[in-house]
């Protein structure tokens, strides 16, 4: 892994590669960009509660069993470095998934331009999170809306060691598909890399040219050990 910085590697990522299999699958895995000691270092965040603006027990709301906090703004540097690195290579694909699906593509060239809108539409509260499982905790499927404005991709770090640091734990997607039963997808997220999926559906093919297959995600139980993870989603919440 070179000494460039971590948005400047979300650069060189495979895009082309990713923005076949998300036509593909709905979701994508990045490869690892990010080194153990960067991961460590946003992990480790987790205990400087001035950064948050909220935790949320998820056995308390049913959601399944583990914690998540929602940073607070100003971002810190790094997190809101990726923000900004992930958008401009989502963009395309939002944008070509909306025009398949006659849907319309509010989303302008900027991060920063899309933030106001949300803004703008009572959506202030920043999203990006820190998630974090221990031994038995897992997250039920869910999608992330949080109001009328959405952006229809989002992404999840992994900081933490599959097979090591812990056993299970799992990222799962489930898909509707149309007249057939659901399709799971299941993928193991490695350390310092990224999986990029839809917040809420994709286009398929259909005899009428496309329809929207909903898909949600979630987290397989963790079997040992802890399983932490950086979430950026790219539109605030109300």
């Amino acid at each position: 892994m070179t000494t460039e910085t971590p948005a400047r590697r979300v650069q060189g990522l495979d895009w082309p590669g990713v923005a076949a299999q998300l036509d593909q699958l709905g979701y994508a895995n990045t490869g690892p960009f990010l080194t153990e000691a960067e991961c460590s270092r946003i992990a480790g965040m987790s205990g400087e509660p001035g950064l948050f603006r909220s935790h949320i027990d998820m056995g308390r709301y049913r959601f399944g069993a583990g914690h998540y906090s929602y940073f607070a703004y100003p971002l810190p540097a790094v997190v809101a470095e990726l923000r900004q690195a992930f958008f401009p290579h989502l963009l395309p694909v939002a944008r070509a998934w909306a025009e398949r699906l006659g849907r319309p593509a509010p989303w302008p060239d900027s991060l920063d331009q899309w933030l106001e809108i949300c803004h703008r539409g009572g959506q202030t509260k920043p999203t990006p999170l820190l998630l974090s499982y221990g031994a038995g905790d897992w997250n039920a499927l869910h999608r992330d809306l949080y109001g009328e404005h959405v952006f229809p991709l989002q992404v999840v770090i992994g900081l933490d060691r599959p097979g090591i640091d812990h056993q299970g734990g799992e990222f799962v997607m489930v898909e509707q598909r149309p007249r057939a039963q659901s399709r799971p997808h299941v993928s193991v997220l490695g350390q310092g890399e990224a999986i990029v999926f839809t917040t809420r559906d994709r286009p398929v093919p259909s005899a009428r040219g496309w329809s929207a297959a909903p898909m949600r995600h979630g987290v397989s139980t963790v079997r040992s050990g802890t399983r932490r993870t950086l979430g950026l989603v790219f539109h605030d919440g109300s």
